[in-house]
């Protein structure tokens, strides 16, 4: 069975599966948009094993091209919207599209970009008021390791990788997903992550497969509008990753909102400091609060930490969710003892076959159908994970080896600070110098002496912040998550 059906297998036509700022669409409407797209991709040439590139915000038309795609067959390529033109034509040509969906506002903005030979589509493309294409059931023979999606690594260069994502790997982790979570058809999640995001797109998936309803933002930057989106449209559920809630627990209205709605929140996409984990299940009592781990090559996410298991594992990312193995190992590949740290490997269905047009970081990327993540934990006596730090992030201070995540969740301890990272320096002294780029809370008065002083009380001296660059906002990439090498160039 594709993923397409799989996902709408359980939805009530008459039940709503989107509410955007215009209308509530019904998963009827839903389906009739769906097969609008399947005629226009028909029209267009376009058959099973070809390349489409999805462009927009979180919309009608987005999902419905997304899962138009995977009911034909066709390697569907979320792209960022966020992208100068010049890079969105070089991910276009990379992944070899042969069609693209875009939005009308976007299709001037980029229109420069798009090549000739490229068959083009809007939301023009169907009319779901006058939709009278019906979406009919496909044949069972459907060969689910085949590409659903070709999902695009974040990363600041030009070329990207590109994470090969099956439909049996969509099908494990919103299984996965679901139990771990105990969604049902009563969820309706405010999804502000984009969908071309991996954690964003298995909202979109778990909430479908329910038949639940989604609640698409595209106000990411104005927390307030947000809320009171989810405030109008009773969401049950929010997710975010570390910049989200540092945003809305320390520059917005969020902990102070009743949300009598609210029942659960997903935390994902990078590890959020305990302290603000600790202000987050203090702001929301009444809601079940689930930590997340994940990675785009493993579909979405890995690992759950339960909301009865917080008080107790607090920092950690809990242990594999169904489905999934998770082991931390050291550099003999075996099973690391208590306190000492290792790299997370993981296998399960929703681990990628890899990337395209990568054999030699395929061979020590994926090993035997694991994933060696490069993310550097611990593991307690009740088998719970806790990361240290990305092995790339780590610095060598005084011959010793440093977190950055742990000075950055000291900073954080200092309520006048909204979001901070941490990089390490060439020093001739210490090897490497710890530098700390900082984002205060509006009308914050603070200096460098201060936050230095804290850490000093709080840490050992080789982990102590050398200097202290304060800045209005770090630098991020399309998926909110700080681009630690864009620090390194300043």
């Amino acid at each position: 069975m594709n993923i397409t059906d799989y996902l709408l297998q359980q939805c009530k036509d008459e039940d709503i599966a989107l509410i955007t700022p215009k209308r509530e669409y019904t998963y009827r409407e839903l389906k009739q948009a769906t097969a609008g797209m399947i005629e226009a991709f028909q029209s267009a040439g376009i058959n099973s094993g070809d390349r489409v590139g999805i462009l927009g915000s979180n919309s009608l038309f987005w999902v419905s091209s997304y899962l138009a795609g995977m009911k034909m067959g066709v390697v569907t390529v979320p792209l960022a919207t966020k992208l100068p033109p010049s890079e969105l034509t070089l991910r276009i040509e990379q992944t070899g599209c042969k069609g693209l969906c875009v939005e009308k506002r976007l299709q001037k903005r980029y229109g420069g970009a798009f090549s000739n030979s490229l068959f083009v589509m809007n939301e023009d493309a169907f009319e779901v008021e006058h939709a009278a294409a019906q979406l009919s059931e496909s044949a069972i023979d459907f060969d689910e390791h085949q590409d659903a999606a070709w999902m695009l690594t974040s990363g600041t260069t030009a070329r990207p990788r590109i994470v090969r994502i099956t439909h049996a790997n969509i099908r494990a982790n919103t299984d996965a997903i679901i139990e771990s979570l105990g969604l049902t058809r009563a969820d309706r999640i405010m999804a502000i992550l984009p969908f071309y995001y991996c954690f964003g797109t298995s909202l979109l998936h778990t909430h479908l497969r329910v038949g639940g309803s989604l609640v698409p933002g595209d106000t990411l930057g104005f927390p307030e509008k947000v809320l009171d989106l989810m405030e109008q449209t009773a969401c049950t559920g929010f997710a975010g990753v570390p910049t989200t809630f540092q945003m809305y627990l320390r520059n917005s209205t969020f902990p102070q909102r009743a949300m009598p709605a609210l029942r659960h929140i997903q935390q994902a996409g990078g590890k959020l400091s305990p302290v603000l984990i600790d202000e987050l299940t203090q702001s929301r009592p009444r809601a079940d609060i689930y930590i997340m781990y994940g990675q785009t090559e493993a579909t979405a996410r890995l690992s759950c930490l339960q909301p009865e298991d917080l008080p107790s594992k607090l920092g950690s990312i809990g242990k594999g969710i169904p489905g999934v193995s998770l082991q931390v190992l050291n550099e003999d590949g075996k099973e690391v003892h208590d306190g000492e740290v290792g790299e997370i490997v993981a296998r399960g269905g929703n681990i990628s076959p890899g990337y395209v047009g990568e054999p030699e970081i395929n061979a020590e990327k994926f090993v035997h159908g694991s994933l060696r993540t490069g993310d550097m934990a611990t593991v307690d006596e009740d088998g719970y994970i806790y990361i240290v730090d990305r092995k790339s992030d780590f610095i060598k201070s005084y011959g010793n080896r440093v977190s950055s995540q742990e000075i950055e969740a000291c900073i954080l301890e200092i309520k006048e600070v909204t979001a901070a990272a941490v990089i390490g320096v060439p020093d001739p002294l210490r090897g490497e110098a710890i530098r700390a780029f900082v984002v205060l809370r509006a009308n914050a008065v603070f200096n460098e002496a201060t936050v230095i002083e804290y850490c000093a009380k709080r840490l050992a001296r080789y982990m102590v912040p050398k200097d202290v660059i304060f800045t209005r906002s770090l630098p991020v990439n399309e998926h909110g998550k700080v681009v630690k090498s864009e620090l390194r160039k300043l």
